[in-house]
Order: C-alpha cells, then sequence, then structure tokens
C-alpha cells in the first residue's frame, strides 16, 4: 500500500476521511486488479524477460565482459523486482529507500556505466514487446527512476 494511503489512515483513525482522500484510496483500489495482474506476469516471466534483454547485450556491446554482464543482470534482477513490489503498492518511495540509494552507490563503485545504459534500454524494449501499454505505463515509470539513480 502507498505510503501516502498508508499515512492518511493512520492521520485518520479519529475522523472520517475526506473527500480527496477517499478519492485517493479508490484511485488506488481501482487500480489494483490491473496492478496485481501485471505484478504476476513480471514475477513469473522474470527470467524469460531479463534472458532476452541479456542475449541482445553482445549485439549492443560486442567488447563486454560476460563476468560484468552477469553483475549487472543481477542487479537488473533486484531493480526488476523492487520496481515490480513498488508498482503493487503504488509507491515510489519504496523503491527509492529499500533499492536505489544501495545501487546506485555500488554502480558508482563500478565502471560499468556503458552497460547499465545498454541494458536499461534494452530492458525498456523487452517490457515494450511483452506488456500492454496500460501495464507499461505502471512500470516504466519505477524502471527509469531507477535508471537515473544508477547511470547518472
Amino acid at each position: 500500500m502507498s505510503s501516502k494511503i498508508q499515512e492518511m489512515i493512520d492521520k485518520a483513525q479519529d475522523r472520517y476521511l475526506a473527500a480527496d482522500e477517499l478519492k485517493l484510496l479508490e484511485e488506488y483500489v481501482q487500480s489494483l486488479p490491473e496492478r496485481l495482474t501485471l505484478y504476476r506476469i513480471i514475477r513469473d516471466r522474470e527470467v524469460d524477460l531479463l534472458q532476452s534483454v541479456a542475449d541482445r547485450v553482445p549485439q549492443e556491446l560486442p567488447n563486454v565482459q560476460d563476468n560484468d554482464i552477469e553483475t549487472a543482470i543481477k542487479d537488473l534482477i533486484l531493480v526488476l523486482r523492487y520496481a515490480a513490489m513498488a508498482m503493487l503498492m503504488n509507491d515510489e518511495s519504496f523503491l527509492k529507500e529499500r533499492l536505489l540509494k544501495w545501487l546506485g552507490e555500488l554502480s558508482g563503485m563500478r565502471d560499468l556505466r556503458r552497460l547499465n545504459e545498454a541494458l536499461y534500454k534494452l530492458l525498456q524494449q523487452v517490457l515494450k514487446e511483452n506488456l500492454s501499454a496500460t501495464q507499461i505505463a505502471l512500470i516504466q515509470p519505477l524502471i527509469t527512476t531507477a535508471q537515473v539513480a544508477v547511470i547518472y
């Protein structure tokens, strides 16, 4: 559940929710079936999606070492999992607090910028090939947030 919704519920313990608060809650509840569906798709197809990304790397960057690809893909797995959970909860702060600070620092210690740029580009392509436009709209902002934290 979104940290905004959790905070709203906590504050409303001694009062009823205001109209704008109810609207926020209603929007979250209405979007939950689509979020659950997308979460299941990502969970169930994670290996196929990321294998497709990894298979395309040599075409993008032919001189990259296999161990660098393996390390970067492991990081991308974490990003996809945390992005999926943040999407399910409709809470970008979950992604930022749990993963991105650590991952940004880790990426800064390794010189994998070109590889990460290619991986995120390929991940976006693979997701667009495998998800609906509505599903892309739910997950892409979170992937982009991770991309910015890791690369820039």
